[in-house]
């Protein structure tokens, strides 16, 4: 198929790439430098360009606590204007099917534990970065509507905190207490859950994609000092906030729906992505 990938030069999105095109697909990796999907002309300029079958839109505009407290305007108009003009492109081009890849940031602060698709709408987000999730979760309501009004192909998925190789960073700072308690899905997983969802859901319904297991912060750190033989001081900085109190969701729906099960151990996908920044560091040395 003729696959288009926007923010294919992303995180997820790379590694969705990769993957598509071992699977024998003709895909095309929209980059932000490359076009500005903010504008409608640029968006219909690539549709033009790739002429897709398929669509996964996962470009965004997004950063931790720090970097959504700066850009709150910006995140939200980002966001929301982006996936507006892929998904009406979709919908003008009668594209096959669009895949939406929103986010854990548009459930309520207080969600009950596991979060269930159905608690979406049952208050408003944590605060810090509730313009970005709202903006994400709009795409939703605007998938249903393009569904009901048009029979345009949209589904939504919700996946929970991403991690893996090429995503390791050289500095991290320690926010809050360490007592917010996380879900990581480690981005292979991830990215067969985009693949399962494309070939198999066809409903209007958000899907979350997750390992229903939460870890708090402060065990987090502890995990990754000890997976990569630091001994250290770790230092929280309690005058920052925590963000949201906790998150794990429930996948069951997933796995009814299109057969969806994570198969990474938290433990083994940081393994895999510390080997990864490791190798990085010794190719780079040898350059050098």
């Amino acid at each position: 198929m003729r696959v288009l990938v926007t923010g294919g030069g992303g995180f997820l999105g790379s590694h969705l790439v990769e993957r598509l095109e071992r699977d024998g697909h003709d895909v095309v990796a929209a980059r932000r430098r490359d076009y500005d999907l903010t504008r409608q002309d640029e968006a219909a300029r690539l549709f033009d360009a790739s002429d897709p079958e398929l669509v996964f839109h996962l470009a965004a505009e997004v950063g931790g606590i720090g970097a959504n407290r700066a850009n709150p305007g910006r995140y939200w108009y980002a966001n929301l204007i982006m996936g507006a003009n892929v998904l009406e492109l979709c919908r003008a081009r009668t594209t096959g099917k669009l895949v939406i890849v929103g986010t854990v940031c548009a459930y309520p602060k207080h969600t009950p534990v596991p979060f269930r698709e159905d608690d979406l709408w049952d208050g408003y987000p944590e605060e810090t970065n509730a313009p970005y999730g709202v903006a994400k979760k709009a795409l939703l309501v605007g998938a249903q509507s393009y569904r009901e009004q048009y029979g345009t192909d949209a589904v939504y998925l919700l996946p929970a905190n991403l991690y893996g190789p090429v995503d390791a960073e050289d500095e991290v700072v320690l926010w809050g207490d360490g007592s917010p308690t996380r879900e990581f899905l480690y981005v292979e997983d991830c990215v067969g859950g985009l693949v399962l969802a494309a070939e198999r859901y066809d409903e209007p319904e958000p899907v979350n994609l997750g390992t229903s297991e939460e870890i708090a912060i402060r065990d987090l750190a502890e995990l990754v000092a000890e997976l990569t033989g630091y001994d250290g001081r770790i230092v929280w900085d309690e005058s920052m906030p925590n963000g949201q109190p906790r998150r794990r969701l429930d996948t069951t729906r997933a796995a009814e729906l299109f057969g969806f099960e994570a198969r990474t151990s938290l433990r083994d996908g940081l393994a895999r992505t510390i080997a990864w920044y490791r190798s990085r560091d010794r190719a780079r040395a040898a350059i050098r």
